[in-house]
């Protein structure tokens, strides 16, 4: 039977060549070129001895009409942890490849032994770990107090005896910490270089959608906070997810980058403590600063990530600066937005910090990447420069155009009313987004069109 063969793909422009070489010719980008397997044409035409006999016996594609598929909902299965399960989309789907990114440390791999321990009891799991021994895992669940019946470990990094155990053990889920540890014999490269993690990512996927598997792939991150590996893998699986959290608060974000059975940007939060990552139901008041916000440089606004508005607080420090250029330095949010919206203060506002220096902070470590930050920011900038609180109980969200219109955002009443829940009694929003169904009890709406009427409400 004739071998696979080996080729050099470019990650950037996909050119294909039979040796290695230190640049593409077809792009000119240097240390590109991948080692990825090429299937024989034998392999190709026996999709079930590919399969390795974990599927059975191979049935032919036939084409079908769209208008004749049947439709079903995706079966789920609860992770047993309702933060999880919302970041997924309701629960784990059958077959489902996720990848859960994240830096060293952040808890990724306490999260899927908390889930995995969790799961044990409804279906078989097996815990794959390339980075830590048996002893090691176990002495980390019995430390976080989990129950370990039902929870099978493996500790190899090798894929081809990895899927050998999985077709004998038939688990349900498998959790694979970390995909940089696996390797393939197939290939020559070094295990953690691209080609491996290619090459043995994409077996795992195979193997989950034949065998109805679902699996948990951890990723470690690059310096740049991307995936280590190749772009590709993102595109491989079905949902991608990244564990964010500030080095010195015990807060932990879980956020859905892509997610092809749920929404995406939707958000899990997490508080670490000594028996491990607990869930916090109710965000927005971690979010909050605990105290008054009545303080200078500091105004509330009303996010929303996936399918749930939060409230955040935005902090502004403007001080006069000894620097020929002022700093512009922001935290939780675009600079280069920032430095934008300073233009239109003093365009439309009359308000100019063009000697100042300017810090922006989104309390709680979240990043807010929606344009409803963008009025929030300038009244605490205004705030900070005054030395001038906003009303007690004030929060504000809208769009800053660049001739100085407020815009509206999505969801506007659905914000206020998470607002008037917590509390707050007056908010500045879009005059579009004002309620049409009447007045929200206990909150007052101011709608204003304008940069300079946002500035003299508030």
């Amino acid at each position: 039977m004739a071998k696979n063969r080996t080729a050099y793909v470019c990650s950037e422009c996909g050119a294909e060549y039979s040796k290695w070489q230190g640049q593409c010719s077809e792009c000119g980008v240097w240390n590109v070129l991948g080692q990825v397997v090429l299937e024989s044409a034998a392999a190709a035409k026996a999709p079930a001895a590919r399969r390795s006999g974990w599927a059975g016996k191979a049935e032919a594609p036939t084409i079908t009409a769209l208008k004749d598929v049947r439709q079903s909902e995706h079966a789920r299965v609860s992770t047993g942890i309702g933060e999880f399960d919302r970041v997924l989309g309701g629960g784990l789907v059958e077959g489902a490849v996720v990848l859960v990114g994240g830096d060293p440390g952040i808890g990724k791999s306490t999260l899927l032994l908390q889930a995995v321990a969790k799961m044990a009891g409804t279906l078989p799991v097996l815990y794959v770990t390339g980075e830590e021994s048996l002893a090691q895992v176990a002495g980390r669940a019995v430390r976080l107090e989990l129950p370990l019946e039902g929870v099978n470990a493996l500790a190899e990094t090798g894929i081809e005896l990895i899927l050998r155990q999985a077709v004998a053990a038939r688990p349900k889920l498998i959790v694979a910490d970390s995909v940089q540890t696996l390797w393939t014999e197939s290939l020559t490269a070094a295990p953690g270089s691209v080609s491996q993690v290619r090459e043995s990512a994409a077996r795992l996927v195979r193997f989950a959608k034949e065998t109805g598997t679902a699996v948990f792939l951890v990723g470690h991150v690059t310096k740049e906070g991307g995936i280590a590996g190749p772009r590709v893998l993102e595109h491989m699986v079905d949902a991608v997810l990244y564990f964010e959290g500030e080095s010195g608060s015990r807060f932990r974000v879980l956020r859905a980058f892509k997610n092809r059975f749920g929404a995406v940007n939707e958000l899990g939060v997490f508080a670490m403590g000594e028996k491990g990552l607990r869930e916090v139901p109710n965000p927005s008041a971690i979010f909050l600063s605990g105290g008054s916000t009545r303080q200078p440089g500091s105004c509330v606004m009303v996010t929303r990530e996936g399918t749930r508005p939060l409230l955040v607080e935005v902090q502004a420090l403007v001080d006069a600066s000894p620097l020929s250029n002022p700093r512009r330095v922001a935290v939780g949010l675009e600079q280069n937005r920032l430095a934008m919206l300073l233009a239109v203060l003093h365009r439309h506002g009359g308000v100019m910090v063009g000697d100042q220096d300017v810090f922006i902070n989104v309390v709680g470590g979240i990043r807010v990447q929606e344009t409803a930050v963008d009025l929030p920011v300038l009244l605490a900038v205004l705030s900070s420069l005054q030395d001038r609180p906003l009303a007690e109980k004030t929060l504000a969200f809208g769009e800053v155009g660049l001739s100085g219109e407020i815009r509206p955002v999505p969801n506007g009443e659905e914000r206020l009313r998470e607002a008037a829940t917590h509390g707050f009694k007056r908010a500045i929003v879009p005059r579009a987004n004002a309620p049409k169904s009447g007045s929200i009890k206990g909150l007052e709406v101011i709608a204003v069109e304008r940069l300079a009427d946002a500035i003299e409400a508030a």
